[in-house]
């Protein structure tokens, strides 16, 4: 299933031509965030394919179930509002209207299908042609029960930036009783519950913490939570724009 989706990878070759910057040792290499629905027909090998990337270390990957199919008969049990949002945003930044499932968005800029691992290599190349990609140091720690995000100072004018929490399931599966999907149980990878704000990020060294037990809401508990990741994105929330850095721990 896909909603007005144009995608042209063939815009991308010029820029693939050029080899794009390694990583450093420890320096995560993409930020993929794949907009799912447990009532999209065509999304279960795309939540495969994340969980398969999710055992690279120098990938963040994130699972951001969208509200939107609810309406087909299937309401989606780790579906956000806010992801529905923040899918839309990302398309208003971009200047299209490629809002669909299941869609990887990478390091913030460039969209492709997510159930194509080609695809979303060529992105990962693509996008850290862009010297502010994932080029900012960022750490994370948990100690006695407090999360302590430390994000380093940028020479020049650096671009502001909003510095998000993100508390992760790294499993949930989850038995589809109605829709497109109906009878099939599926599993999600790196599932993220909640987007947290620690604050913003204006080019000077930066320290944010806040309690592990003030994670949870309503809709799940600490228990369910074994993963955090942390992104510290350009622009708003609004308007988000590249990835200037990221970092990921298990809690568990």
């Amino acid at each position: 299933m896909k909603h007005r989706a144009s995608i042209c990878l063939a815009a991308l070759v010029g820029a693939l031509l050029v080899p794009a910057p390694a990583a450093n040792a420890g320096e995560p290499r993409a930020v993929i965030e794949l907009f799912t629905s447990q009532g999209c027909s065509s999304c279960p090998p795309a939540d495969k394919l994340l969980g398969e990337l999710a055992r690279d270390p120098s990938l963040v990957t994130m699972s951001l179930a969208v509200d939107y199919w609810d309406y087909l008969g299937w309401k989606d049990t780790l579906a956000l509002h806010g992801h529905s949002n923040r899918q839309r945003a990302y398309s208003s930044a971009r200047g299209d209207r490629d809002v669909y499932t299941p869609q990887a968005v990478i390091n913030g800029v460039v969209h492709v299908l997510g159930s194509d691992r080609a695809a979303i290599e060529k992105a990962i190349a693509q996008t850290r042609q862009n010297t502010k990609t994932l080029t900012l140091p960022v750490k994370m720690t948990v100690v006695d029960g407090k999360i302590t995000v430390d994000v380093a100072g940028a020479d020049g004018t650096p671009d502001s930036a909003e510095v998000w929490l993100c508390p992760v399931t790294t499993s949930a599966p989850v038995a589809i009783g109605r829709g497109e999907n109906n009878g099939r149980t599926l599993t999600y990878h790196n599932v993220v519950r909640r987007w947290v704000k620690l604050g913003v990020w204006t080019g000077k060294a930066e320290t944010f913490s806040m309690a592990l037990s003030d994670l949870p809401n309503a809709n799940y508990a600490l228990g369910d939570i074994d993963r955090l990741a942390v992104v510290v994105q350009s622009g708003v929330a609004a308007k988000p724009g590249v990835m200037l850095g990221a970092a990921q721990i298990s809690v568990r």
